[in-house]
Order: C-alpha cells, then sequence, then structure tokens
C-alpha cells in the first residue's frame, strides 16, 4: 500500500500543478502524511532545473506550515497526537524525545529536522514536550531550508547520478552536510 502511494506522489512530479502538489506533499508530510516531499522534488528540479531553489522554497514554507499543525495537534490535542504517531509507527519516539528536549533542547529539532526522520515525529513531539514555539519555528526554517535548498542544489549541480546516490545514502548525506554546517558555526563562535 505505501510503495502505491510513493508511486502516486511520485506521479504528481509531472502534473500541470505540480507546484501547488509539491506544497501540499511539504504541509502534510510534516504532521500526518507517510510520504517525503523529496519523492516529488527530486523530479521537478530534474524538469525544470532553472527552478529548483523555487521549488526548495516551496517545500521549505510548505514544511514548516505544516509543522505548525503538527505541533498544535501535539500542544492542544494530546491524544490525537499520540494516535498520530501509533499510527505512523512512532509511538515509541515520544518519551525520548521529551528526554532529548530536556538535554539538548533546540538541537533536537535541528538535528532532527535536517535529516530524514519523520519531521512529524519531531513537530508533534515538540507539541507534546511544549517546546518553545518562536525557537521551533526558527529551527524548522533552518533545518527544513537546509535540507530542501541542499538537495536542490546537489540535483540542479550534479543531476541524475546525485539523486541515485541521496536516494541510497540519505540519512549519510544528511549527516555529513549537518556536520560541516555545524561545524562551521562552531568556528565561526570559537573565533569571534
Amino acid at each position: 500500500m505505501l510503495h502505491r502511494l510513493y508511486n502516486r506522489i511520485l506521479g504528481l512530479s509531472g502534473h500541470r500543478l505540480a507546484g501547488l502538489w509539491l506544497a501540499i506533499v511539504s504541509f502534510a508530510e510534516s504532521s500526518f502524511f507517510p510520504v517525503p516531499p523529496d519523492v516529488m522534488l527530486a523530479p521537478m528540479i530534474l524538469a525544470k532545473p532553472d527552478k529548483a531553489y523555487t521549488y526548495a522554497a516551496i517545500c521549505t514554507a510548505a514544511s514548516v506550515a505544516g509543522g505548525m499543525l503538527g505541533y498544535a495537534i501535539g500542544y492542544y490535542l494530546e491524544p490525537v497526537g499520540h494516535a498520530l504517531l501509533a499510527l505512523t509507527g512512532h509511538s515509541g519516539g515520544v518519551a525520548q524525545f521529551q528526554d532529548w528536549y530536556a538535554k539538548w533542547g533546540v538541537w533536537v529539532i535541528l538535528i532532527k529536522g535536517f535529516t530524514p526522520i519523520p519531521y512529524k515525529l519531531v513537530t508533534i513531539a515538540s507539541g507534546l514536550a511544549q517546546f518553545s514555539f518562536p525557537v521551533f519555528i526558527a529551527a524548522s526554517i533552518a533545518t527544513r531550508g537546509g535540507r530542501f535548498f541542499l538537495e536542490a542544489y546537489l540535483i540542479k549541480r550534479f543531476g541524475v547520478q546525485v539523486q541515485a546516490m541521496i536516494e541510497k545514502r540519505m540519512i549519510l548525506v544528511t549527516t555529513v552536510a549537518f556536520l560541516v554546517i555545524l561545524g562551521g558555526v562552531l568556528a565561526v563562535k570559537m573565533l569571534g
């Protein structure tokens, strides 16, 4: 069933209203939908490389807006938040996230929002943990934007070859990219 859904979402990347569908999928994935927007983003960039950053911006804006819904579900509708996480196979992650928030704060959102770990888990768990909403939004913009713009750049620059590599090694690629960004931030802080 999930494979069929994945293929349907992939098929939307060629639709005449692909940009709108990309926004809808990006929004929904941040709070309840199981298929990530990358499934549409990559083929759309390959088809129209000149729109790579426009598509990345659509993904970012819609994903952060969907993240606000996910946060609200966790914050205001706790039973619904737990049910959605259970439905998507992530019910056991809430307690672990709450422990991580207590120890690491915003770093949880920064790391998890950049990697392919389901963002809906981050958004709903952030609401359940009653994490600072402004910090949540800022971290979401940084991580989701970083992820989608990096993906857009790599696919625009290297094409089909990098798409296959990203799909095959998504966790490794995003982890390395995050570590490079983190290293840069720490270097600036230490030198500044």
